[in-house]
């Protein structure tokens, strides 16, 4: 039985880092805030020759994409009063790439919520307060702790962090694109990722450190009440 709480609790800690990790994918992936910050950002108006419309219409087609149960994205703009798809066969082949892992990330996000409320509703029904704390405490400080390695990572070396992310993810060439005539890439250039890379590791922390907030006060909540 002692193996089976060693087991079950490091889970939980380990849980955390991705449960807070995927959280924050999921709500870049999912923000059209954050495409239309990029767009701004990069003036990608004046490289795609797009309206803000049609920009907008972008950004929420390919948020539809990514929850739908379509294979393969079929999205459409108007460009110089002529309606054109915006995707080539080969981007709609990565996003198709891309989808499927954001789909896995929705997986992650879900398995560790699961364990992690299951694993915190069984403690507080056996009134397991410091052994909880204990471990919102750990997987709070193990994800701060990755999230300063990703930090700096990005900081002082995105290219090539991006570059064996890329090589790492996909199993085929697909993700190689032209800046001069694919429009992918002209929606989100490097510095979009840099940017979505940076907020999503400081989201995780932020999360990391509320977490880790709330079992520094479970702990002492419940020193007191034993006191």
């Amino acid at each position: 039985m002692r193996v089976f709480h060693k087991v079950t609790k490091w889970l939980f800690i380990l849980c955390l880092p991705l449960l807070l990790l995927s959280a924050s994918i999921g709500g870049v992936a999912n923000s059209l805030a954050f495409y239309h910050y990029g767009f701004t950002k990069y003036e990608v108006g004046r490289t795609t020759a797009l309206s803000e419309v049609e920009l907008d219409r972008a950004a929420r087609g390919l948020v539809h994409y990514f929850n739908s149960s379509d294979e393969y994205i079929n999205l459409t703009v108007v460009k110089g009063n002529q309606t054109f798809t915006l995707f080539n066969q080969r981007e709609v082949i990565h996003l198709r790439d891309v989808k499927g892992l954001f789909r896995l990330d929705y997986w992650v996000f879900l398995g560790t919520l699961i364990y992690a409320l299951i694993y915190a509703g069984f403690l507080i029904w056996l009134k397991g307060w410091r052994q909880l704390a204990r471990g919102l405490v750990w997987g709070s400080g193990l994800t701060i702790g990755l999230m300063v390695v990703l930090g700096l990572t990005t900081m002082l070396n995105f290219d090539q962090f991006f570059l064996q992310f890329h090589l790492f993810s996909f199993t085929n060439e697909f993700w190689r694109l032209d800046p001069s005539q694919d429009y992918l890439i002209m929606l989100f250039p490097r510095g979009f990722w840099y940017d979505a890379a940076l907020f999503i590791t400081i989201a995780t922390a932020v999360g990391a450190v509320i977490l880790g907030g709330v079992g520094g006060y479970l702990y002492s909540s419940a020193g007191r009440r034993r006191g």
